[in-house]
């Protein structure tokens, strides 16, 4: 059998700016994306049905007639899923909540399906119930979560790397696994609130103080006396610092210094300077309203603590204030005094003190050069097709700049 993860083309507007720059399935959520998550359960790789400009990022083949079993990218995939899986017959649906979770067919009709045409189809909805990320603050929500789901898949029969450092602190170490790799020292590790994980090579810095659900990707950081607290992802190579309460940082992402970020989650390649903080509780405890790109237009997220949603490449200046439920698009680089506001479209500076809108172009040879610089850094090259893509990015982001002075 070959399994495919596709993008929902209902759920997938409301996860930008996130799902700009990848599939659904590149989410992280918990330790790993849901595209790891899939992989891993299935034992099998999986190919990517995504958008066309994002495609050549991410090639598979599969014959015109050739029949698959199609996996819907925004799901948390589960052991209970998968038995459901095992008896999915050719042109049978398996459906929740009018979600289409996984479908047994051809690309073609797949599609079809999945624009709401149902025939030839048997749709079986008696299925068990699953989580599945339609918003981008589920992200954080569930991220505690899927953390200790993730933990249980990861290190079901394996042995953690011990702690060699004498004055760590670990309270519950049977729910603290470690990589190979990971130096620790003089921090305090306590797992009693849920499972702590730590990737291969990752550092922990003096006097840090962890509490879980945890997890640190391969290569991550932890700066020196950071407060972290639970339901808290740092992804592969991202570094982490100050104090932070339950946010996802996906990978090679910077928060390394002071200041506070909570019910945040930061893409690929976003760097915040020191003493950058937001806010995630409004002063009226009153609920949220973060920006929906499906309607362009704030909408009520129903939640009483929500920080900042930003997309891949954005940047913010030290001393960098955001309001609550503020979300940044792609490429944007935020400076000044004073809050920006509460959607910061894509490719723009941002400096509050400006005058009129306050956001001014980012001029798109100048935003690529930054790429480059940035991730050459990390030894990684801008390549041809991911230059392609944020080109098509920024064309499909103009119309949210048309007011720039």
């Amino acid at each position: 059998m070959q399994y495919v993860i596709f993008d929902d083309p209902v759920i997938r507007p409301s996860l930008l700016p996130l799902t700009y720059t990848r599939p659904v399935s590149g989410v992280r959520v918990g330790i790993l994306t849901l595209h790891e998550k899939w992989e891993r359960h299935l034992g099998e790789a999986c190919g990517h049905l995504t958008q066309p400009y994002l495609q050549k990022l991410y090639p598979f083949t599969l014959a015109a007639e050739a029949l698959a079993c199609f996996l819907n990218g925004a799901v948390c995939a589960h052991p209970s899923l998968l038995q459901a899986l095992g008896s999915l017959a050719p042109h049978e649906a398996l459906v929740q909540e009018g979600v289409v979770l996984a479908a047994h067919g051809t690309r073609a009709q797949v599609e079809a399906l999945l624009r709401g045409d149902r025939q030839g189809w048997t749709v079986r909805t008696h299925v068990p119930p699953v989580t599945v990320i339609r918003k981008v603050w589920h992200i954080f929500q569930r991220n505690g979560d899927e953390i200790a789901a993730d933990f249980a898949l990861l290190t079901a029969g394996r042995r953690s790397a011990p702690i060699a450092d004498p004055h760590t602190i670990v309270y519950h170490p049977d729910q603290v696994f470690l990589e190979p790799g990971v130096q620790i020292k003089a921090a305090i590790l306590n797992a009693e609130p849920g499972p702590i994980y730590l990737g291969r090579d990752a550092q922990i810095h003096e006097g840090a103080i962890i509490r879980g659900p945890f997890a640190m990707g391969e290569g991550a950081a932890v700066s020196f006396a950071a407060k972290i607290r639970g339901g808290t992802t740092v992804g592969p190579y991202c570094k982490a610092g100050g104090e932070i309460n339950n946010s996802v940082l996906f990978a090679n992402s910077n928060k390394s210094h002071d200041g506070f970020i909570g019910n945040t989650v930061l893409g690929e390649w976003c760097n915040l300077g020191a003493d950058t903080n937001t806010s995630n509780l409004k002063n009226n405890y009153g609920n949220v309203k973060v920006w929906s790109y499906p309607d362009e237009r704030f909408e009520d997220a129903g939640l009483q603590f929500c920080g900042l949603i930003m997309g891949d490449h954005s940047k913010a200046g030290i001393n960098t204030m955001f309001n609550t439920g503020t979300v940044v698009g792609i490429g944007a680089n935020i400076f000044g005094a004073g809050y920006p506001g509460k959607f910061v479209p894509s490719f723009s500076w941002a400096n509050p003190e400006g005058p009129g809108t306050g956001f001014s172009l980012y001029r798109l040879d100048k935003f690529l050069d930054m790429v480059e610089h940035v991730m050459g850094r990390r030894h990684q090259p801008l390549d041809d097709p991911t230059r392609a893509m944020l080109k098509n990015v920024y064309s499909q982001t103009t119309r949210y700049r048309q007011y720039f002075d």
